[in-house]
């Protein structure tokens, strides 16, 4: 089977990149017979594993994209010299040649629950994809997670279930402690990893930080991330800014910290929070249905958007050794098998199946 891949996500360092790139390393470890193409636009720097096949172009994303979009060309089964099924890992501008088979993985729809948490240029991305008409022309779909499949339904999307699988995002083993990275010892932060976007709820972190300063607590709290909101928590007392991060550092951070702070309004799945429970690290999450559905037993959780709360939560994790090794606990338990291989073999049958 010869599988195209709209691959150009690949480097951005986003939550989608980092899927793209682990689903891709374990779909061509665990499967070599098969053929793995990831179709890149421009020239930035990437990394794909060496069996795979990448074809890149000239034309960099936008300008590609576009062009796909308004003319239907370049279509990327072509662009990967031909293939039996293409793969699709989120709602994007794109074009295929007619009746190509195509597997379309949906993260969440954010993007069309609450438009103005996004640039103008996201939205009028978002419109360009049509991301429900792709969804009904798809041969398969994939959903991220069931509690985003529910909201998809909910909403109307153009699914049919006798075609869609929820196939969650793997635990990643190069930030796993198993992998000969450890932290220090000393559990000493509070740690946030995600963009620094308006749908992550930085502004209600941004806020909390400071109601929690008011009330004398001095616990250091490391931010891993970038974005158009790095402003509000720039300057702020205690709070470090990284930036993005290597995975190994990414790890030791992990490993040292007292608890993962996901402060999200929307989250379509939540993989920072599973890669800190493999260091059996809990998170304080907002009270979105996914945290119950993929760490049940592993968070500490406040309603969405209180800053006061997520204050109050973040005093009583520092504050409470016995409730971090129980909420630890739990999470390690939950991810025990959430792991990329068996994401990408549950990936692969479908996309055998679309490929007839």
């Amino acid at each position: 089977m010869r599988v195209a891949i709209d691959a150009r996500h690949l480097g951005r360092g986003r939550g989608i990149a980092r899927y793209v790139e682990q689903m891709l390393i374990a779909l061509v470890d665990r499967f070599p017979d098969d053929e793995w193409v990831a179709v890149v636009p421009g020239r930035r720097s990437v990394s794909v594993p060496k069996a795979a096949e990448l074809q890149r172009t000239r034309l960099p994303s936008r300008s590609l994209y576009a062009a796909a979009a308004i003319s239907g060309h370049p279509r990327l089964d072509e662009l990967a010299g031909g293939c039996d099924v293409c793969w699709i890992p989120a709602p994007a501008p794109i074009a295929l040649s007619a009746g190509k088979p195509y597997v379309l993985t949906i993260h969440d729809r954010s993007f069309e629950a609450d438009p103005s948490q996004f640039t103008r240029y996201e939205r009028i991305w978002h419109r360009v994809a049509r991301p429900r008409n792709l969804a009904a022309r798809a041969t398969e779909v994939v959903v991220i997670s069931q509690s985003s499949l529910d909201d998809l339904i909910a909403a109307g999307w153009p699914i049919d279930p006798a075609h869609t699988t929820v196939i969650g995002a793997g635990a990643s083993p190069s930030v796993a402690p198993e992998h000969g990275i450890r932290g220090s010892g000393n559990r000493a932060h509070l740690l946030y990893v995600g963009a620094l976007e308006p749908r992550k709820g930085i502004e209600t972190l941004s806020a909390a930080i400071d109601k929690m300063r008011e009330a004398g607590l001095e616990t250091l709290v490391v931010v891993v991330g970038e974005g158009r909101l790095s402003g509000l928590l720039d300057g702020l007392s205690g709070v470090r800014l990284l930036g993005r991060q290597s995975d190994t550092q990414l790890a030791r951070l992990y490993a040292d910290s007292i608890a993962l702070v996901v402060p999200s309004n929307s989250e379509g799945f939540g993989s920072p929070s599973v890669e800190a429970a493999i260091h059996a690290v809990p998170s304080v999450v907002s009270d979105l249905p996914i945290f119950q559905e993929t760490l049940p037993g592993g968070t500490l959780t406040f309603p969405v958007n209180d800053s006061s709360a997520l204050a109050e939560a973040l005093k009583k994790i520092c504050g409470d050794p016995k409730l971090r090794d129980r909420l630890g606990a739990g999470a390690a338990a939950a991810v025990t098998d959430r792991t990329w291989p068996s994401a990408a073999a549950r990936l692969h049958s479908v996309l055998i199946r679309a490929a007839g």
